[in-house]
């Protein structure tokens, strides 16, 4: 997950030379289909984010850009944790994952659906790593 400080690509936009001069930096051509070059100085952290997106679409899978101040339904939260609707609704009721309600629907932040994804990757991995372990301890691979 990339995440970019608005105020650094606002004064991106506004060309604002004192910010751009205090942050990485990436200098990038682009070409219209007329054949039209520009040359355009972006964030480092934008210019990573392009090329992890191009290289995503070129492999064929969908992208999908969410600002992390977004609120989300419990539908859009699910399909980015990829589990059910039902599914969410009992992390959200067990307060595994912070919520507000607006009248009868629930809304949960994109930055702390991101932050519980994250934890439950970092378990995971510890989890599967723990596993690998036991197993090689045991003799339990063979070649």
């Amino acid at each position: 997950m990339f995440l970019i400080d608005t105020n650094i690509c606002i004064a991106f936009l506004k060309g604002n030379a004192t910010v751009v001069s205090h942050c990485h930096t990436q200098k990038i051509t682009v070409e219209s289909e007329s054949g039209q070059q520009e040359s355009l100085l972006i964030p480092a952290v934008a210019y990573e984010l392009l090329i992890d997106i191009l290289s995503q679409i070129s492999q064929g899978n969908a992208v999908t850009l969410v600002p992390v101040q977004a609120e989300l339904s419990t539908q859009q939260a699910a399909n980015l944790l990829n589990v059910s609707r039902p599914y969410l609704i009992k992390l959200l009721e067990s307060s595994e994952i912070p919520h507000r309600k607006v009248g009868k629907h629930r809304r949960i932040l994109a930055q702390d659906l991101y932050e519980y994804k994250a934890n439950i990757d970092a378990k995971r991995s510890q989890s599967l790593d723990e596993l690998t372990a036991l197993s090689e301890e045991l003799d339990l691979y063979e070649d």
